[in-house]
């Protein structure tokens, strides 16, 4: 097997010397030292990020600017789940390792696409409605033979990676709560860290390192203070009492949780041997009410500095001090020695939600420049240089009257991977102006197990920008047409071949080859699937592979779709290589016909339905219904929608609990439910009469 290590590859160069490339291997051969080298050994995709620096970027240049328009796919794989695909898929010596929704594992032969073995963690169907944002994993994590996998439900699970088994399984939450895992567990030195997510109801973050062999607990991190009275004795425990706590205010914060949950950015910093944590917003939302509008309310919406193995607190810088936006910091933290000013710095880069990139020295966590990505982010004016706290503006934190909030709780750039091009010197960067209207609400403002602090968001610009991190401007953009995501499309694989890979889509999508140095577009192909996870690539028996999962859920679930909503599909893992013989499927079918009940409704029962629905239903079918995307059931077309009896059966009884579809007798009364059978069947019988008349449902803008 070649191991090439290159430090610098043009495109000739990397052909020659990668054609061989590997075709399988021993899995017990990675280990700390080959993870190390992660990047260096381009063949495989090892972990996140395609390594330690977490750039996104890949040294092979096989499929290169001149030859990407003859990509085609390679292999198609299907599994067995019908949610959101986010996760990012390990290649390890010709090994394919992928997570799909509901924490299901799969191994893959990475030339054939050949199904090997799969894993179950049988996630409770009811913990999907523990969560926010559709029941996605974003990763897994691979260390000498087993494969590392936060499971949705707070399992951190280690596989035998040649045989799917279950090695180990250990709890990291308190079970009563609504935590649930979506990120990737990240591997340094032995141990397995993870955190989790949450912070839209009353939990309070932490992270968690394990022994990677045995999964014994090594250390925890708290990212908020808790109760005053009881020590945790953790490592946590000196910086949250000395520098956190103070910056709390009033007898109760702690009972709410606090928030913070760090459920994505966990980067470990290979040359200077920290962990940097990316936390999250506070829970409640509303500064105000979480902490009488006093204080930071460290370490809220910040990046964290820890001893890898101690995790004993070294530095932090507060991204969004007493965050009242649903603001988080835990969006992909990008490590890198860029030339500033004549001299090179080693820096961390993270474009959070609220809009400005940053520029940190990983050394000292000071900023070196933050500036905004998108035009006009109404909640700040700059961050101020002198002390790099934000400068906002007035009535942004919404307390005496509305405000019209830019970018809003989607954010301008979420949790869709961005990439570093050593090549270019250019961050590709996904991105998006949504909006929101802010009001003091209980929506927004009180700490509630029930009800997720998100809202309704006018149709936003999405593209790809480059960014230029030394510079500080943007060098060009590719748009997102004809979505309504709010997302600025999937995540970005670059790679030496001065290739931007992205993926876009709301059902369905498309894939699309970028010049890095020009942003011009070189190659795109029609998906049936929605595309939000980043591609990564990988090379067997000489070949170039670029490979990426497709599904769609999260957003298209939250906001509803702009496209007309068709059956559901399954999950897809899709490989292209140069001259591919494979056929991707056909999209599927536009979704069937309204099922309305025969009954008229009252006008007052089908408004409080209206409202009932919008507090307990419209997050996952639809905001509103007429955007249903169907990804979840479309009510409109539900078979349980012509009888009450069956009607109640779902929202009350349960029936579906198994499904995911669990009861709401705790949150709406039978009477309730008629209510929202009212208001859904009002909406149906609308539908029955359009689709009778031949008018078509919300074409989708050109696609």
């Amino acid at each position: 097997m070649i191991r090439p290590v290159i430090k610098k590859v043009g495109s000739a160069i990397a052909a020659l010397l990668l054609l061989s490339g590997c075709s399988g291997g021993d899995p017990g051969e990675i280990d700390n030292e080959r993870l190390l080298l992660a990047q260096e050994y381009p063949e495989s995709w090892l972990m996140v990020g395609g390594g330690y620096d977490e750039q996104h970027y890949s040294r092979l240049a096989l499929i290169n600017a001149s030859n990407v328009a003859d990509l085609a796919p390679a292999w198609v794989a299907e599994f067995d789940v019908y949610r959101g695909q986010e996760g990012e898929p390990l290649v390890v010596d010709g090994i394919v390792y992928l997570v799909t929704a509901w924490s299901k594992v799969h191994a893959l032969d990475g030339a054939s696409g050949k199904l090997l073995w799969s894993y179950d963690p049988k996630v409770p169907g009811e913990w999907g409605a523990k969560g926010c944002c559709d029941v996605v994993s974003r990763g897994l994590a691979y260390f000498e033979g087993k494969v590392y996998l936060g499971a949705y439900d707070g399992r951190l699970i280690a596989i035998d990676a040649k045989t799917g088994q279950e090695q180990w399984s250990v709890n990291t939450i308190d079970r009563t709560k609504k935590y649930t895992i979506t990120g990737a567990p990240r591997v340094f030195k032995g141990k397995v860290v993870i955190g989790n997510g949450g912070a839209e109801y009353p939990t309070r973050g932490y992270v968690t390192a394990y022994d990677a062999q045995n999964g014994h607990k090594v250390w925890r991190f708290y990212t908020v203070p808790g109760d005053p009275d009881v020590q945790d004795g953790e490592a946590s425990d000196e910086a949250l009492e000395r520098l956190a706590r103070p910056t709390w205010f009033g007898e109760d914060y702690w009972k709410n949780g606090g928030g913070g949950t760090a459920w994505d950015a966990i980067v470990y910093d290979r040359e200077l041997d920290r962990l940097y944590i990316g936390t999250g917003n506070g829970a409640p939302h509303n500064h105000y009410v979480r902490s009488q509008g006093k204080g930071d309310n460290l370490f809220l919406s910040s990046i964290v500095a820890v001893d890898p193995d101690t995790g004993e607190y070294i530095w932090h810088y507060q991204v969004n001090p007493g965050e009242s936006w649903d603001y988080t910091a835990v969006q992909p933290i990008v490590l890198a020695d860029l030339r500033i000013d004549g001299k090179i710095r080693k820096v961390l880069m993270q474009a959070p939600k609220n809009g400005f990139f940053y520029v940190i020295d990983r050394e000292t966590g000071k900023p070196i420049s933050a500036q905004p990505f998108v035009e006009n982010p109404r909640w700040a004016s700059r961050i101020d240089q002198a002390t790099w706290r934000p400068v906002e503006n007035p009535g942004a934190r919404y307390i005496d009257a509305p405000f019209i909030n830019m970018p809003g709780p989607p954010g301008a750039h979420n949790w869709q991977p961005m990439a570093f091009s050593p090549d270019t010197g250019l961050v590709y960067l996904p991105t998006s102006t949504n909006a929101q209207r802010m009001k003091a609400s209980v929506e927004s403002t009180h700490a509630s197990p029930d009800v997720a602090n998100l809202g309704d968001l006018p149709v936003p610009e999405n593209f790809l920008q480059a960014w230029d991190p030394v510079r500080n401007e943007m060098r060009w953009k590719v748009p997102v047409e004809g979505y309504r995501t709010d997302t600025g499309g999937g995540g970005v694989l670059a790679t030496a071949g001065n290739l931007v890979f992205q993926g876009r889509g709301e059902i369905t999508g498309e894939f699309l080859a970028i010049a890095a140095d020009s942003g011009k577009v070189l190659w795109r192909t029609e998906t049936p699937n929605q595309i939000m996870a980043a591609p990564v690539t990988y090379m067997i028996n000489g070949e170039q592979y670029v490979l990426v999962a497709m599904g769609a859920g999260g957003p298209s679930l939250l906001w509803g779709s702009a496209q007309a909503p068709r059956e559901r599909q399954p999950t897809r893992l899709v490989a292209f290589k140069l001259g591919g013989k494979a056929v991707l499927p056909e999209p599927p079918p536009f979704a069937g016909p309204a099922a309305p009940p025969v009954e008229q409704f009252s006008n007052a029962l089908v408004t409080k339905g209206e409202e009932l629905y919008s507090t307990n239903c419209s997050r996952c079918h639809g905001r509103p219904i007429e955007r249903a995307s169907n990804i979840l059931p479309d009510l409109r077309r539900s078979s349980y929608l012509a009888d009450r009896n069956a009607w109640n059966m779902v929202l009350i009884d349960g029936v579906l609990s198994d499904l995911g579809m669990v009861s709401f007798s705790d949150k709406i009364s039978r009477e309730d439910a008629e209510a929202i059978r009212a208001y859904v069947g009002r909406r149906s019988q609308d539908l029955a009469r359009a689709q009778a008349a031949g008018i078509s449902e919300r074409p989708s803008r050109g696609r």
